[in-house]
């Protein structure tokens, strides 16, 4: 881990439930991160109180109201100013056109296994009905990088989750966001600690301390 904290913004639409798994590790001392600012596509999302109890300046920039090309340009705008490291995906339902200075220093976390049950109009309940009803036996989650297409960017980390005959799109969900808690931390810390290596589609691990 960098000996100062990496400093991240956390780009949010709803509960906000990833960005307080962030806050709780943190506070623990298990995510050395330093939060610059968290920004909400929609002003009733309750990821915002999550962020002010913490101390976490906070910004709503309302996609509904902004022309697609306004709606980034502010985006960017607000992230350039905090200056942060990384930009963290958190339940984020808006399209950001990823300007080329923040190429692989976005993130996000899907519950499917990409390439599989991706694109869009997959999140959240959807993900985990269309899994179901494909009859899949494996899913999971996984972290990637983000870039102007949904879904696509190269992947991270993945971890499997076996589907259980009985399964609902709500157990299935909950078994496999015990994976996502473990997983986003630690693609954060590989990016702290410069192990990330974009390669085309591929992202390499680099061993600790090359």
């Amino acid at each position: 881990m960098t000996k100062s904290p990496l400093s991240i913004a956390v780009l949010i639409s709803g509960g906000g439930t990833t960005l307080q798994n962030f806050i709780d590790l943190r506070d623990s001392g298990e995510l050395h991160v330093d939060f610059k600012l968290v920004i909400s596509s929609r002003p009733s999302a309750k990821g915002l109180q999550r962020a002010a109890e913490a101390g976490i300046p906070t910004m709503v920039i309302e996609r509904s109201v902004n022309p697609d090309g306004l709606f980034s340009k502010q985006i960017t705008d607000a992230l350039r100013q905090a200056d942060v490291d990384l930009v963290c995906m958190g339940g984020f339902l808006s399209m950001w056109i990823i300007p080329p200075e923040f190429e692989d220093r976005v993130m996000n976390i899907h519950p499917a296994l990409l390439p599989g049950f991706g694109g869009k109009g997959f999140y959240g309940r959807r993900v985990h009905e269309a899994v179901l009803e494909a009859g899949c036996k494996v899913t999971g989650c996984t972290v990637h990088f983000v870039d102007n297409i949904y879904d696509n960017g190269p992947i991270i980390l993945q971890r499997a989750v076996t589907v259980h005959e009985d399964d609902t799109p709500e157990t299935l969900a909950k078994r496999i966001r015990k994976y996502e808690k473990v997983i986003y931390p630690e693609a954060i810390r590989l990016f702290a600690q410069n192990r990330l290596c974009v390669e085309g589609r591929r992202v390499r691990i680099l061993e600790s301390g090359n």
